[in-house]
């Protein structure tokens, strides 16, 4: 028996403003990829947030796309 695939997506790019989450140019966003579980999502992103760790302006993301696909999945006693 596999385990549920949870999906996860890593994005990043510079922020507008660095108390928020608006990207500056939406056409410069950093899409990392779709991983299978939060391990591997973790493991990406810290990986991209290493190389940008000059850039006070860059940040990287986990997005739970499990969430999005089967937000019933998410509510008490589903």
């Amino acid at each position: 028996m596999t385990d549920k695939q949870l999906l996860h997506l890593v994005i990043g790019g510079e922020l507008a403003d660095l108390d928020g989450i608006t990207f500056k140019d939406l056409d410069k966003v950093d899409v990392v990829g779709v991983y299978p579980n939060y391990a591997a999502a973790h493991k990406a992103w810290q990986a991209k947030a290493q190389q940008t760790v000059d850039n006070a302006e860059m940040r990287y993301f986990i997005v739970h796309l499990h969430r999005l696909l089967d937000p019933d999945a998410n509510k008490p006693g589903a």
